[in-house]
């Protein structure tokens, strides 16, 4: 019954509850802390409120995909508009957070991270611009000026705030360039435009007042002790911290809920879960989470494959990749084999904004794949509306 409700890709549906359960579990579980710290030990407060936020989520992500994929379009390039000012406005009046200011406040003790509406706006804005310009996508005035303007907008007004997600975001735009046959000396002449743009802010962040030095203070002490760990074992201690859970857990893990380094992880609810995963479920558990992400990311190009070189392929590839990286760079840290960025797991980390435009990324991935199921295959080249 359930199976005849739902539309679009069944495995993608199912990768998304399994990796929601495990969520719940782990949440539940490395909130003690916080609970006793903040909810006077009610222990279950964190677990319902993170069940509503991914309830919500689920909402969100089932009526995305009942909305036909073209329609996004035209939203998405009016959204746009809403994100660029959303950032800018956030770099001056939002809430601090790790010396950034990343988040607006929002009534009911809120908050809004805006880097998430204009990641997902951006990869949207790209997908329809490669889509329409495909007959002079080699041209460097009608086609790779278009795209390279909002890149380095957006991902340049994230910047100060979250260089990760600016990375990661920049990369992916990359990607997408690549795959909609740009011209690769286009493409690497962004790159260095990139690389310009960081060494320039980097320069004035240093040059600067003491407050926004700190920010700088911050990605230099994450690279030096990822790099020399041995300097400063007390600048290391959630890595450290994280190492322990990883060690302990070993190949079945503790069990669920037996977490000890939970209690002295700083995040071990978003940041750092997947180290607490490791712990209670093991080195099976820690391969079954990868296993899920790398079946979503299977799915999305099988999705591609049916619909080659449209609005619904760009769109998958890029929602997907930007997904999947995210996981794996937030697990990468947890392992210590890259440096602490603040990147939570996708549907597994404890968060509100980035789950939800998570749920509603995968939720527009389940669009495309619902036409493909209508149709066999959509072979060719949809109308891109507006």
């Amino acid at each position: 019954m359930f199976s005849g409700e739902i539309k679009g890709d069944k495995v993608i549906w199912a990768v998304v509850i399994l990796l929601s359960i495990f969520s719940l579990l782990a949440v539940y579980s490395s909130t003690g802390t916080l609970a006793y710290k903040y909810q006077s030990g009610n222990t279950e407060y964190y677990m319902v409120k993170h069940f509503l936020i991914l309830l919500f989520g689920f909402g969100l992500m089932y009526l995305a995909h009942l909305v036909k994929y073209t329609y996004y379009s035209r939203i998405f390039q009016i959204a746009l508009f809403v994100a660029v000012p959303l950032l800018i406005i956030t770099l001056f009046v939002g809430l601090n957070l790790n010396e950034a200011k990343r988040v607006l406040p929002l009534p009911f003790n809120l908050t809004f991270q805006t880097s998430d509406l204009a990641k997902l706006t951006l990869i949207m804005y790209l997908a329809r611009l490669l889509t329409k310009k495909q007959s002079v996508i080699k041209d460097f005035k009608s086609a790779f000026v278009p795209l390279m303007l909002p890149i380095l907008i957006v991902c340049g007004l994230i910047l100060p705030a979250n260089l990760s997600t600016a990375a990661l975001l920049f990369l992916t735009s990359l990607v997408l360039m690549f795959i909609g046959r740009v011209n690769l000396s286009y493409i690497f002449s962004l790159i260095g435009i990139g690389v310009i743009i960081l060494g320039i802010f980097i320069l004035v962040l240093y040059n600067s007042s003491s407050e926004n030095q700190g920010r700088m203070g911050t990605w230099q002490s994450r690279i030096e002790n990822f790099i020399h760990p041995e300097k400063n074992i007390e600048g290391n201690y959630q890595v450290e911290q994280s190492k322990i859970a990883i060690a302990s857990g070993g190949l079945i893990g503790r069990g669920p809920g037996n977490s000890s380094q939970r209690n002295f992880l700083p995040h071990p609810y978003s940041d750092f879960i997947f180290a607490i995963i490791i712990e209670e479920y093991g080195l099976i558990g820690a391969g079954i989470i990868v296993l899920f992400y790398m079946i979503l990311f299977f799915r999305a190009v099988k999705i591609v494959t049916r619909i080659p070189k449209n609005f619904g392929a760009f769109l998958t590839i890029g929602v997907s990749f930007n997904l999947v990286l995210q996981a794996f760079i937030n697990m990468g840290v947890a392992v210590n084999i890259l440096p602490v960025t603040g990147q939570p797991l996708p549907l597994v980390s404890m968060g509100g904004t980035s789950i939800w435009f998570t749920s509603l990324s995968i939720g527009i991935i389940l669009s495309v794949s619902k036409e493909i199921n209508k149709t066999g295959s959509l072979i060719q080249q949809e109308y891109v509306r507006g």
